[in-house]
């Protein structure tokens, strides 16, 4: 019992002086430690995780990794003022790479999930993979519902071929199943569709050549970055420097260059 309170006694007496010099800090301007950030600054270099299974994001060609999420981290690194470093790892060990201080970002398609937030955090997010509703360029169609009656083609076996035949319970429409998103574009164009489900990147890669747009976002699945859980400090750099990157229009064009045909 005697330990028991000592070491209550021992946490009390930690709490207060953390307290205490969360206090102190406000009052003398001093700005906690941030040791993530820190030791990125002290190295010069930014250490970033990345899975080369994620093509346009990441991949690798000729024993260089590059894609989307590539060029994005090298842009945030000179945001920053560091040099970046990429280390490889399978998508199931990437949070991994930070708990062990392997690494100190995360960049590989990464889909936000707040249950891992006990040992990440994560920036804003960069990219929508969510699902799109694609129609030709002339069409009248604006969402779902204008999809009464019409033809609506989906992959086969996709979250989108999913969606689609929850919307057929309520609503009259004839779903078209393709093997790919490719089949779609193509049945699209020569009008044997009204519309199709297809994945954002997908669905920007369609869109390029301007025949054909998007009509309405359905899903949400936001793309972002992920830091340890002690990098409050980096957190923050890394969302200044995306919400700089967005200002001046580089997200977009990262889209134009890596979700197109062809890359």
């Amino acid at each position: 019992m005697r330990q028991w309170r000592r070491w209550l006694d021992g946490m009390a007496v930690a709490i207060l002086l953390a307290y205490g010099w969360l206090a102190w800090s406000v009052q003398t301007g001093v700005a906690p430690i941030d040791p993530v950030y820190a030791a990125v600054r002290e190295r010069g270099v930014l250490r970033v995780a990345v899975d080369p299974g994620y093509r346009p994001f990441v991949e690798e060609r000729n024993g260089e990794f590059v894609g989307f999420d590539i060029d994005l981290v090298r842009a945030l690194a000179g945001e920053l003022g560091v040099e970046v470093i990429f280390v490889r790892s399978g998508f199931d060990a990437l949070y991994d790479q930070l708990v062990s201080r392997q690494a100190d970002l995360i960049a590989s398609a990464l889909p936000y999930a707040p249950e891992q937030g006990f040992r990440a955090r994560f920036s804003q997010p960069y990219f929508d993979g969510g699902f799109m509703l694609v129609a030709p360029a002339g069409s009248s169609i604006t969402g779902l519902p204008d999809l009464h009656g019409r033809r609506l083609g989906v992959v086969l076996g996709s979250e989108g071929d999913a969606l689609a035949r929850r919307f057929a319970l309520t609503t009259p429409v004839t779903l078209v199943e393709a093997e790919d998103a490719t089949a779609l574009e193509r049945a699209l164009r020569a009008g044997a569709i009204d519309a199709a489900i297809l994945d954002h990147v997908a669905a920007l890669g369609a869109v390029a050549n301007g025949d054909l747009r998007i009509a309405a976002a359905l899903t949400y699945e936001p793309y972002v970055l992920a830091m340890p859980a002690a990098a409050f400090q980096l957190e923050a750099e890394i969302n200044r420097a995306l919400a700089r990157l967005a200002a001046r229009g580089v997200l977009v064009e990262l889209q134009r260059q890596w979700m197109a045909r062809g890359n």
